[in-house]
């Protein structure tokens, strides 16, 4: 087994952890859970296949993966983070234990390609493949960022390699779930484009950079796209990512997955940023205390 422990957070994913964690398996048997109160049979699975299962409560992504960083039982040389709706093809698993103990010292993180499958399909086109995210890290060299939308491992010393092999996103719920959960998603967006305007938080985060790293150049596009007007940004997304970027290659479900993920769900976000301006304004206490009243949310933490 190699010098690697996984953190995992789950909340009711009795659907996927077990497909997660055996996917993991071949390379590492320390495998971290951070659940967040799950009343399934998520941490019954995933104690029966040998994690270790800590609770806490949630308050936002970075704030638990965090918690997981800090009090991961197993003093591994490397972390790797997953979600447990993703698993690791056999060929990335093959690739991390023929490469992690030959990395050198001057390497702190690896990048890994993720493929979404969305309806049995693997959305290729669109610009979603390749996405390269920093999953693999050295212990006590990176944290997770603590935005509360599109959370990256941010690094504080060394270079990075990026990895041959992929991990599959590939989540088995049904669309009404997606579309539950991104209704969720839209709120955590709303905070952080507010942020990028009003600056209501100040945190180490990846810098924006338009010829840095994919999450650098995506951050720096995501700044560029919050400061277009609202309602417009969404529907130049989308034909962006539809025609220019040849999403409808990808047939029925390139269809359902841009028009959902990259126009929808864009939309909403920008008609959320309307009702508040619209009932608050645009000052920055209003909108603070906005969230707070409405959402429970706390925008300075």
């Amino acid at each position: 087994m190699q010098d690697i422990s996984v953190i995992i957070l789950t909340f009711n994913e009795e659907k996927h952890i077990a497909r997660c964690i055996k996917s993991l398996s071949t390379f590492t048997d320390k495998i971290f859970i951070v659940d967040s109160g799950s009343t399934d049979k998520t941490v019954e699975i995933a104690r029966s296949l040998g994690a270790e299962v800590s609770v806490n409560q949630w308050v936002n992504y970075a704030t638990q993966f965090n918690f997981g960083i800090e009090n991961n039982p197993f003093k591994t040389k490397w972390l790797m983070r997953m979600d447990s709706d993703e698993y690791v093809l056999p060929e990335l698993s093959d690739e991390i234990n023929q490469k992690l103990f030959l990395i050198p010292e001057d390497v702190s993180g690896m990048y890994i390609k993720r493929r979404v499958i969305f309806f049995e399909k693997w959305i290729k086109h669109g610009a979603f493949y390749p996405m390269w995210l920093m999953r693999i890290w050295r212990n006590g060299h990176g944290i997770c960022e603590e935005s509360w939308m599109d959370e990256h491992i941010k690094l504080f010393q060394g270079n990075v390699i990026h990895l041959e092999k992929d991990l599959v996103d590939h989540n088995l719920n049904n669309i009404t779930w997606w579309t539950q959960k991104h209704n969720l998603y839209s709120i955590r967006e709303v905070i952080d484009i507010l942020n990028m305007k009003y600056n209501f938080r100040n945190f180490v985060a990846v810098e924006p950079k338009l010829f840095g790293t994919q999450e650098e150049r995506k951050r720096y596009l995501k700044v560029k796209y919050a400061s277009f007007p609202l309602f417009t940004r969404p529907i130049f997304y989308f034909f962006y990512r539809y025609f220019i970027r040849l999403g409808f290659i990808d047939g029925k479900q390139g269809l359902m997955w841009h028009f959902l993920q990259g126009f929808w769900y864009r939309f909403l976000i920008d008609v959320k940023i309307f009702e508040i301006y619209q009932r608050v304004g645009k000052d920055k206490q209003a909108i603070i205390d906005f969230f707070k009243t409405e959402y429970d949310k706390d925008l300075t933490k």
